[in-house]
């Protein structure tokens, strides 16, 4: 034990021992959470995830307007109204450019997280989303559309009312209030404790914040996990993403990530978030109905997402995955036909008012993050990080190609537009069925052992503690410890696949 660990044990038994917080206050012990928890869950959840779905879906409604104040700009500075391709283009470029900026903010964020710590990373990020609001909102009154489209850039690095013409850039706008929020309420809750005995090596402070957090004067058992995990870090040898792609052993988990997240994006769901109006003003629906249905079609993910975050340790990942592409190409087909033949029958309209609520369900597995599960579960914790960073980029690329191409493709199949998802789901389907193992309640070893015939190659063998002991006692070099660490808690990773340390 070395000098660090002896000073962390004296604290633990101090704190143990008297059940008293170092600062004198006393805290209630029976429970493992407080309320600058609870604060610190929902303001991090406002300030990203609530973000994201709402720039996912905020550019539908102001779609004519906006259209026309580019339509508006480009007459102003060329003398000539703008062609419809090119308009076409911007408008995608707008709508899609926001996966870029999403994919620049991955690519920075683990980066910057290291150096300043994860409270801090979120405060800066809220300057992201103020600078943002600023030029998205004033790009009207400035004549400039490219401010828009930067907003819409940066807004991507970050994470129904009534609605007129001239308030449009208020929308946009609204995304300051998040950013607000947390710069009010941050500033007074402690830094990750992880972060602080990780990275800053600060064991005083790290307890404090585990006492904040936890609610309770006795955080020995936390501290002694967090330090164990710190043990396995420093001999840690973490993959690159080349030393990844090279690895053969691994080699078919790497391409299911890929597909995984490709089939996401490409399989149709946020290109209809990205169009949602275009797509029913094609319909026949009347324009002063699309803004309920629109407000129904979420609140009926919301629920199909609940349920599958119930049903996914009871039902597996495999059978979700399968069922939820193959009932989408079902459904797509379905909608082709109906809006195919919507001059012949008017329940063809009903059918494409009721389609987004329909989709939201069979589409439930994958919002409910399995794509992201998946990728924890296949890799050793010297593999996650890069992993992780291959998943995202296919992740926000797809979304990307999907928000950039669909007007595109819509505009040149019409009513079989949706014949191209209906393909890219039944080849996932299919892939799935052939290639993805079940990974409910199978440690990685057994997870690594079901793609071995395929990659051709076995993982390197995982030894136990006392073997990794013996072979230090006998002055053998020691074995990559990650795979102890996966062995205790390879049953956890759904569960904290998306926190944050």
């Amino acid at each position: 034990m070395n000098a660090r660990e002896l000073a962390l044990a004296s604290l633990i038994h101090a704190t143990s021992c008297t059940g008293e917080l170092p600062v004198g206050r006393r805290l209630r012990r029976k429970k493992d959470w407080s309320w600058s928890l609870v604060v610190a869950a929902l303001v991090g959840a406002f300030g990203s995830s609530f973000l994201y779905g709402y720039n996912l879906s905020v550019v539908n409604a102001p779609t004519p307007y906006i259209k026309a104040f580019y339509n508006e700009t480009w007459y102003r500075r060329h003398g000539h109204p703008i062609d419809p391709d090119t308009l076409t283009l911007l408008w995608s470029v707008t709508v899609s450019i926001f996966a870029i900026g999403g994919l620049v903010g991955t690519l920075l964020v683990k980066l910057i997280g290291k150096f300043i710590g994860r409270k801090y990373t979120l405060l800066v990020n809220n300057g992201f989303a103020i600078c943002a609001a600023l030029l998205m909102a004033c790009s009207l009154q400035a004549g400039a559309f490219e401010m828009l489209i930067v907003g819409r850039f940066i807004m991507g690095v970050d994470g129904v009312f009534s609605l007129q013409e001239s308030t449009w850039p208020y929308l946009f706008g609204a995304i300051v209030v998040p950013a607000l929020v947390q710069l009010a309420s941050l500033p007074f809750l402690p830094e990750s404790p992880r972060y602080l005995l990780l990275e800053k090596h600060d064991e005083a402070e790290a307890m404090k914040a585990f006492q904040t957090f936890l609610g309770k004067a006795d955080v020995s058992e936390e501290l002694q996990e967090a330090l164990a995990e710190s043990r396995v870090q420093r001999n840690l040898h973490l993959l690159s993403v080349l030393e990844l792609l090279r690895a053969p052993f691994v080699r078919w988990q790497v391409i299911t990530v890929v597909v995984t997240m490709a089939s996401y994006q490409l399989c149709g769901l946020n290109a209809i978030w990205f169009y949602t109006n275009s797509i029913f003003g094609k319909a026949g629906i009347p324009q002063d109905k699309i803004p309920y249905i629109t407000l129904s079609t979420g609140g009926i993910e919301t629920l199909a997402a609940i349920f599958s975050g119930l049903v996914v340790e009871r039902l597996g990942r495999r059978p979700l995955l399968i069922g939820g592409f193959g009932l989408m190409a079902l459904f797509f087909g379905t909608l082709t036909v109906t809006l195919t033949l919507q001059h012949l029958a008017m329940e063809a309209v009903w059918w494409v008012r009721v389609y987004l609520g329909v989709h939201s369900c069979p589409d439930s597995p994958l919002t409910g993050g399995i794509p992201f599960i998946l990728t924890g579960e296949f890799f050793q914790q010297s593999e996650r990080p890069a992993a992780f960073i291959i998943a995202g980029t296919v992740n926000w690329l797809s979304n990307f190609t999907v928000g950039l191409l669909f007007p595109f493709i819509q505009k040149s199949l019409d009513s079989y537009c949706f014949l191209v998802f209906a393909t890219v789901c039944i080849a996932g389907a299919i892939y799935f069925y052939f290639v993805l193992p079940e990974t409910k309640n199978r440690t990685h070893a057994e997870i690594s052992q079901s793609f071995a015939k395929r990659n051709k190659a076995h993982p390197p063998q995982v030894k136990t503690d006392s073997a990794m002991a013996d072979e230090k006692a006998n002055g053998q070099p020691e074995t990559d410890p990650s795979s102890t660490l996966d062995s205790q808690g390879q049953n956890q990773t759904s569960k904290c696949v998306f926190s944050m340390q």
